[in-house]
């Protein structure tokens, strides 16, 4: 019996040997395009890439796919996604606790079937109950469950009483950091994910408010990457923000820049002193406070754009937008001002080495593995080509895209939380009172 069930588990790997040709190959490093061009894949890696006349002679008799009128293009990457059931979602049964796992596993799983029917091919998972991702990459590793290359971090890390303690790892001090670090490396995480300030999603803790020392964060930093992981921080809060830089994390999801009054206020210098460190950042953060019309669901992309930061597309994915909206957030970046071509490396290559997976996809080159896109029509004139895919395949395997609803924006309320814009407003009008209550 043993024997047939590890027969019935295998890797997840192709074995097919084909060619693909397509009028254009965006090859993912910047400004490098090729017309007329043709990619080899065999088994799960490309083999070789280049224009169609050099195509080598021992490719020539392999099975090949012609798509005169399309896209080559690398596979869209997530950077930023929450698998697993939020608050609010359980099943519909006397004791949901009971099942609290089980359900967070296939809310995972569909999750991350949707995320590949977009066309995102490898996701880094920033936040996971029960190690609930972690299983998720292996299953997809294994061929039990088909979906995006899995980037886990596990349960956050933060605070007692901290954002998402509820599903989070609670620390008080750098002995429990360092513990609590060590435990997540021995439940085979790739990525360390940290609460740096409080979020909008936990009541009793303050956004603007950082939840960690610079010797905490440095604590945690250091013996992270003695584990050889990299560290994300949650940080909406502009002091937390700044700690994390100084203690030398590798990647900030949001960058709010809320000032402790509650508003917000971007802060040059801080931009700077991030682009120069290298640090990534992803631009899933809340509207402004004060509000700003017309302002898209990317606020701060364009401020950090003109710095020179090197953000990438990490939506917030399950904890405030759906799978779905994975391309509307596209948009929303080339409507904030980026070039399409800059959005375009912000979703593949460079998205690939924010989570840690540079050299193995995000290009389309001899080596790597073969996760890629075809699309009609070109990205780089119309985003909206990214809609109209003839092909998903992740690790040189096509994936049948499941039928996803049409994403119409952002609602008001998220999850059936406040909005974020009146937590905010809320904070800003108590202090003012309090100001004029000096007497």
């Amino acid at each position: 019996m043993a024997d047939t069930e590890t027969a019935a588990i295998h890797e997840n790997v192709s074995d097919s040997q084909r060619v693909l040709i397509a009028g254009t190959v965006l090859t993912g490093r910047p400004d490098e395009v090729l017309h007329d061009a043709a990619l080899v894949i065999d088994g799960t890696k490309i083999a070789w890439i280049g224009t169609r006349a050099e195509l080598p002679e021992e490719f020539r008799h392999w099975s090949t796919e012609w798509f005169p009128q399309s896209t080559i293009l690398p596979g869209l990457i997530e950077t930023h996604a929450h698998l697993g059931a939020r608050p609010g979602s359980h099943p519909d049964v006397p004791a949901p606790e009971w099942h609290e796992q089980g359900w967070n596993a296939l809310h995972s799983v569909f999750w991350a079937r949707r995320l590949a029917s977009v066309g995102v091919t490898s996701v880094q998972s920033l936040g996971s109950a029960f190690y609930t991702d972690v299983v998720l990459r292996e299953a997809i590793n294994r061929g039990l469950a088909e979906g995006p290359r899995i980037v886990a971090a596990g349960p956050m890390i933060t605070t007692t009483a901290g954002h998402d303690w509820r599903t989070g790892s609670e620390v008080d001090s750098i002995d429990d950091i360092r513990h609590v670090v060590r435990e997540h490396h021995k439940a085979g995480v790739d990525v360390i994910k940290v609460g740096a300030t409080g979020g909008f999603f936990t009541p009793g803790s303050a956004q603007w408010k950082a939840q960690f020392t610079v010797d905490e964060l440095s604590a945690l930093v250091e013996d992270a990457h003695r584990l050889g992981h990299r560290v994300a921080v949650h940080a909406h809060g502009t002091e937390g923000i700044r700690r994390a830089v100084e203690a030398g994390v590798d990647y900030i999801a949001h960058g709010t820049f809320i000032s402790d009054n509650g508003t917000t206020k971007f802060i040059p210098e801080l931009a700077d002193e991030i682009a120069r460190k290298g640090i990534y950042v992803d631009v899933a953060a809340p509207p402004s406070y004060p509000p700003v019309p017309g302002e898209t669901i990317a606020p701060r992309a364009h401020d950090l754009y003109e710095h020179g930061v090197k953000f990438v597309t990490g939506h917030d994915i399950g904890a405030v937008i759906p799978p779905e909206a994975y391309l509307f957030g596209l948009y929303q970046l080339e409507q904030a001002g980026i070039p399409r071509k800059e959005i375009l490396i912000a979703a593949t290559s460079r998205a690939a080495a924010a989570i840690g997976l540079a050299g193995v996809t995000g290009v389309l080159a001899a080596q790597y593995d073969a996760d890629l896109l075809v699309v009609d029509g070109n990205p780089l004139d119309d985003l909206h080509s990214l809609e109209n895919k003839q092909r998903i395949i992740i690790r040189g395997k096509d994936f049948t895209p499941d039928t996803v609803p049409e994403y119409r924006g952002r609602k008001t309320e998220s999850q059936g939380h406040k909005p974020t814009n009146n937590v905010l407003e809320e904070r800003f009008k108590r202090l003012e009172r309090a100001r004029l209550q000096n007497w």
